[in-house]
């Protein structure tokens, strides 16, 4: 039985590059724009094209360059938003307006001054709008964790009728548990009239460190669509992770989910955004991580050379990643010690590794980590016949 494809809708140069003191350059972010065309991703936020010349310019050169994916400019419940994002993706193969409104009872009587009915008005309007630029509209419900069920559903019954392709239902402030969320888009799918003219997108905040989890909920209970960055940047505590919703995918098939994107251009890619950000990935990221295919406990250690399955569930090529690493600690025991000799040019025999084992536990005891070159400098004093 073949796979559902699963969109993967990439926000990294929008969302993403909200991220205090990372603002990208145009030449980055055409650089960015292209290679996450090459991934494979299906959307790409550019930017908000109203918000300065130079978001406006930034995305109309990225429509202009993106060969494959649709490009997407992200507007509020405005007129002049929606005409400018349309000016600005005129050149895209494929453009999307993105439009939307808040729709929790805290958004509309704190942000909006107004009312549920008003709410509704102005978002059938945005959407009608937008429709009358572009075919494909996504709208957004800002803040839709924390909005009633009910109401929720009324809202996506009408900007359907109004002419919305994509419904994004974002857990703005990364509030929800992923029952909650996940049930949140099964209500919709079971209680929206003519839901099955638009697809249920997931965007998920990172505040409770859920957004993966609730993304993949939701694609679980029927969403079609994951609005994610690369190596989880954004706001606060950042977005949904591509590469973890990627291969979360990929690693359950008994989802029977899958997405187009190259996940063997991860690594890569994720080092790309990284260096263009200022932004360094924390050595424990899954997937991208420094550390995420790293063994320094020796009984780890032993199951990896044995079988790297024994501690890996992903293969390190699979994302991009050369192979996996053992690190030299005063906590690696015989083999890993005598599998880093080998690849430095030393066969040991049992009792030679026993020897040499005596000393480098004397560099081990001084060092964080047993380098190459220290190698070679403990057989250098180790007292066995070379």
């Amino acid at each position: 039985m073949s796979k559902e494809l699963v969109q993967i809708f990439d926000t990294t140069l929008r969302d993403g590059e909200q991220v205090p003191g990372c603002k990208l350059d145009a030449p980055q972010k055409l650089e960015i724009a292209a290679r996450l065309d090459e991934l494979g991703v299906d959307v790409i936020e550019a930017g908000f094209p109203v918000s300065s010349p130079g978001d406006f310019k930034a995305v109309a050169q990225v429509a202009a360059l993106v060969k494959n994916a649709t490009v997407c400019g992200l507007t509020r419940s405005v007129q002049k938003d929606i005409e400018v994002a349309a000016q600005a993706l005129k050149a895209a193969k494929r453009p999307r307006i993105h439009t939307g409104i808040g729709t929790s009872d805290s958004h509309i009587k704190y942000k909006f001054n107004s009312t549920r009915e008003q709410i509704i008005e102005r978002a059938v309007a945005a959407v009608s709008y937008a429709k009358t630029f572009v075919e494909d509209v996504e709208f957004y419900a800002e803040d839709a964790g924390r909005t009633d069920n009910e109401y929720l559903a009324r809202v996506c019954e009408a900007v359907i009728k109004a002419g919305a392709t994509v419904l994004n239902i974002p857990d703005t402030t990364g509030y929800c548990l992923p029952a909650e969320y996940g049930a949140k888009i099964k209500y919709l799918k079971e209680n929206v009239t003519g839901i099955e003219k638009a697809i249920l997108s997931c965007h998920c905040h990172n505040d409770l460190g859920l957004a993966t989890a609730n993304s993949i909920e939701g694609v679980i209970n029927g969403a079609r669509q994951i609005e994610c960055t690369i190596n989880g940047i954004g706001e606060r505590a950042g977005n949904t992770s591509l590469e973890e919703v990627v291969m979360v995918l990929r690693q359950h098939p008994h989802l029977n989910l899958d997405s187009r994107v190259n996940s063997k251009l991860l690594y890569s890619t994720s080092q790309m955004v990284s260096h263009h950000m200022g932004m360094i990935v924390q050595p424990n990221k899954a997937i991208v991580g420094a550390n995420a295919f790293a063994h320094s406990s020796g009984i780890h250690q032993d199951g990896v050379i044995k079988n790297r399955e024994t501690y890996e569930i992903i293969d390190p090529a699979d994302v991009g990643v050369n192979a996996s690493s053992i690190i030299l600690t005063a906590r690696s025991g015989r083999a890993a010690l005598a599998y880093r000799a080998k690849l430095v040019g030393y066969e040991l025999t049992k009792t030679q590794l026993d020897i040499v084992y005596e000393q480098f536990l004397v560099f081990a005891d001084r060092k964080k980590e047993v380098l190459d070159d220290d190698i070679h400098e403990i057989v250098k004093l180790s007292p066995i016949d070379r």
